[in-house]
């Protein structure tokens, strides 16, 4: 299959030019391929891999280019960068790769296309397109990828375990390309993140949240959480959501799956913000009600003081996670600590003072907690706490 026609930017043919002079083969892998194929919206971002120096690569493109953009030099990775317009394109020579067991951080070795292939984390992002004279636009895929891609299908191209245990982050992508494509991970692949799922404890705290970010910014959350649930990844990662997931029943009262609830609102809250922030204190919003869960036999299950130590959770959550310790880890907590203020005045006989205080504490925020407790609450109520607004 060729798609020379498909490669209209401008950019691809300057790279064949620089590819030529420089004698190197040239390919264009990965994401941009993926979506190309899928005719889907790609990032502004292009993945370039050259079969020789890819910083040598970007430096001739540099020289061919009429602005001659600068080029960024990471020799520790042997890649470098430029921007071309309005997208980010990254060099890499085409290498091989060894982990240590103990560390994602690989050996790097040249290598050929195949082997650069090889390393690729899924069939679907190991698809690459020739930038070369006698075959550009040709399509090289080895691990039929096209075939995953039409079937909707996220695998690894090699054995899943040696895959997910050398770069334990793998597992995280996965998921997050099946909840952004809305792919199914094979069964093979999927059963192989279970049993490494132990393996995610060596990744850094600011790399797993970048994929919970990016699980978090797709149109249903919840797929990608119920995935990380499945696998035990959820557990290790925020056993403080897991700790949700129970229902206990005592003299024939029970409660409601918190759990499951939470994966409701964060669905629910999507379609009305694009705030990952606001996202995020949707998934945290009932965090406390595990710890503070009392049953009494008048008043049934309780949760009192569940939004104050949510609040402190969540500020441990992100200490833990590496995540901003500013005004964005304060926002958070400022929704989970009071997410059922507005609630709980919708269900009481409303007092001016009473709003006054909440629109006082909310501040700012105020348009935002509104968006998260009607998230969080039935159709009745959601036409209650809509009625708030109009008495500020």
């Amino acid at each position: 299959m060729n798609y020379n026609k498909a490669l209209n930017n401008p950019i691809f043919k300057i790279i064949a030019q620089a590819s030529k002079q420089l004698n190197v083969d040239s390919y264009v892998i990965g994401g941009f391929v993926r979506d190309l194929i899928l005719q889907r919206d790609f990032k502004k971002d292009i993945d370039i891999v050259a079969v020789g120096s890819g910083i040598e690569l970007a430096l001739k493109v540099s020289e061919l280019l009429p602005k001659k953009p600068k080029v960024q030099v990471f020799k520790n990775y042997g890649t470098a960068m430029l921007r071309f317009e309005d997208t980010e394109i990254e060099f890499v020579g085409a290498r091989k790769e060894s982990y240590h067991f103990e560390s994602r951080n690989p050996i790097v070795e040249i290598g050929t296309l195949e082997d650069d292939q090889n390393r690729r984390d899924f069939t679907i992002n190991a698809l690459a397109i020739s930038l070369n004279d006698s075959t550009f636009g040709q399509l090289l895929d080895p691990f039929d990828g096209l075939n995953d891609l039409e079937t909707k299908t996220i695998k690894t191209p090699l054995n899943p375990d040696i895959t997910f245990s050398d770069d334990p982050l793998r597992m995280l992508r996965a998921i997050r390309f099946a909840n952004q494509l809305r792919f199914e991970i094979e069964e093979t692949t999927l059963q192989s993140i279970t049993k490494n799922a132990h393996r995610i404890k060596i990744i850094s705290g600011e790399r797993i949240v970048d994929e919970l970010n990016k699980i978090l910014l797709t149109d249903k959350p919840s797929i990608g959480f119920l995935l990380l649930y499945k696998t035990g990844l959820l557990d290790i990662i925020l056993p403080e959501l897991t700790a949700l997931n129970q229902i206990e029943e005592i003299e024939g009262q029970t409660h409601k799956n918190n759990f499951y609830h939470t994966l409701e609102v964060v669905d629910n809250i999507c379609p009305n913000t694009n705030d990952v922030w606001l996202r995020w204190a949707a998934l945290l919003h009932d965090i406390g009600k595990a710890p503070t869960k009392r049953f009494h036999k008048k008043q049934g299950w309780t949760f009192h003081g569940h939004e104050f130590l949510g609040g402190k959770m969540a500020k441990k959550i992100f200490e833990r996670l590496h995540m901003p310790l500013n005004h964005k880890m304060k926002f958070v907590q400022k929704m989970v600590t009071m997410s059922s203020r507005p609630i709980v005045l919708s269900q009481d006989t409303v007092t001016d003072s009473a709003v006054r205080r909440l629109v006082f504490d909310a501040g700012e925020d105020v348009d935002n907690l509104m968006t998260l407790c009607e998230a969080d609450i039935t159709t009745k109520e959601s036409q209650q706490i809509q009625e708030i607004p109009s008495k500020f």
